[in-house]
């Protein structure tokens, strides 16, 4: 990796936190200059706009979870355990750098206005969108998973871990994040699960 390489994620990391804790709009590019110990001008030698900053980031912090889940993909091992795994990937992501699920969160959701040019649909998140769609292919091919849409299965998987994620971001969890793993990939595989 090159040091402007280096440079820009070190960029993008330190905006993640800032969008996460202060929201897309309440950040500038020299709230993030700032926090770098870069100048503003500086900045767009590396981002050309806040607005492509926010994409790159979402790309960023998405290829986090699809690199996690393609390892995964790509063990000798069930279904039920990759859901499994994953899930256990996911929390500690979110314990280790909940930075990274609060920007999707709490940014690239509900902020879908930034992402309508060059980022719409999938388009964005789509390395992470292929991994979910290989662990569900070959678990309905292995008839581990029934066959179904993968627009409910995909929501099904992502409504509980994000909905977990929320959880911890709002402190209402009564145990710590990593306790509730088993409990959330069993509910998410009984979800899934193929039933003759």
């Amino acid at each position: 990796m090159s040091l402007k390489e280096e440079k820009k994620n070190s960029i993008i990391e330190k905006s993640l936190l800032l969008f996460s804790k202060n929201g897309f709009y309440n950040t500038t590019i020299p709230d993030i200059a700032k926090a770098m110990s870069m100048s503003v001008g500086n900045m767009y030698n590396y981002f050309k706009s806040k607005e492509e900053l926010a994409k790159f980031a979402i790309k960023y912090s998405t290829n986090i979870l699809a690199n996690d889940l393609r390892e995964i993909n790509q063990m000798e091992t069930s279904s039920r355990d990759k859901v499994f795994l994953f899930t256990r990937k996911y929390l500690e992501n979110v314990q280790k750098s909940p930075e990274v699920i609060e920007y999707f969160l709490r940014v690239y959701l509900s902020n879908r206005e930034v992402f309508n040019k060059d980022c719409e649909g999938f388009l964005c998140v789509s390395e992470f969108v292929t991994e979910v769609m290989i662990l569900l292919d070959e678990g309905a091919a292995k008839e581990e998973f029934r066959q179904q849409d993968f627009f409910p299965a995909f929501a099904m998987i992502m409504g509980a871990l994000g909905g977990f994620a929320f959880l911890a971001g709002e402190k209402v969890l009564e145990k710590d994040i990593s306790t509730y793993s088993d409990d959330v990939a069993e509910n998410i595989y009984r979800a899934l699960k193929y039933e003759d």
